[in-house]
């Protein structure tokens, strides 16, 4: 397991460091104190995992994860002192897996890279009818009728969820606990914008939404007679 973490503090660094040997002995650690030497280094390296900070010095770590998206799917975990709720919409919107805070909890830390890890992983959802829809989690597409439907693994992971549970409601927590080991605040947010994302590449007019809809206060449906 190869991990890059692109963090220009060189004590986080070491304490992720200690954390990882401690927790998680076997992951091997590349680090850069630069997003564009970060970016640069997923290309070449593949790495399995990322730990980005977003105060980097050169370039912010926002577009550090735009221009990682634009060829991987690497998990990337957001690790940053900015606990606002824009920073955290923003950075999920981007494409960040997880987002935590400093001064960051190390077992947590390790918990949310193995789950991670573990979900890149996984074949065992592979080629699975699932509802309306067929999924193929190592080529993180879906397919609808004749569409192909290319999705990021946490859309992969809250349309698979809603459709194991064709035509019950499914809680925003139901949904959280899918994607991520513990809640965090703001996490109803977070969720709202992958339903948007989902919603923008498998509806026909996602303005007026039929696939995935809204019970207000509760959490969202796929419902059966699609």
């Amino acid at each position: 397991m190869k991990i890059l973490i692109i963090e220009d503090d060189s004590i986080i660094v070491e304490n992720i460091e200690l954390t990882l040997h401690v927790g998680w002995p076997e992951a091997e650690l590349i680090w850069t104190g630069l997003g564009e030497e970060g970016i640069e280094l997923v290309e070449s390296q593949s790495p399995d995992l990322v730990i980005l900070d977003l105060g980097l010095p050169d370039i912010n770590g926002f577009e550090v994860l735009k221009s990682i998206r634009l060829f991987s799917n690497i998990p990337v975990v957001v690790l940053t002192v900015r606990e606002e709720e824009t920073s955290v919409v923003r950075a999920f919107e981007y494409g960040a897996d997880e987002y935590l805070n400093k001064p960051f909890r190390q077992m947590e830390l390790v918990a949310r890279l193995k789950s991670l890890a573990k979900r890149k992983s996984s074949t065992s959802l592979e080629g699975e009818k699932c509802g309306p829809f067929l999924f193929s989690f190592s080529e993180q597409i879906v397919k609808y009728g004749k569409i192909t439907i290319n999705l990021s693994r946490i859309e992969m992971l809250i349309l698979h969820h809603l459709a194991i549970n064709q035509g019950k409601t499914v809680t925003y927590a139901s949904i959280a606990r899918t994607i991520w080991p513990s809640d965090y605040p703001g996490y109803k947010n977070a969720i709202r914008v992958f339903i948007r994302q989902l919603r923008e590449k498998i509806e026909k007019d996602p303005g007026n939404p039929q696939i995935i809809l809204n019970k207000p206060r509760l959490g969202y449906l796929i419902p059966k007679d699609i």
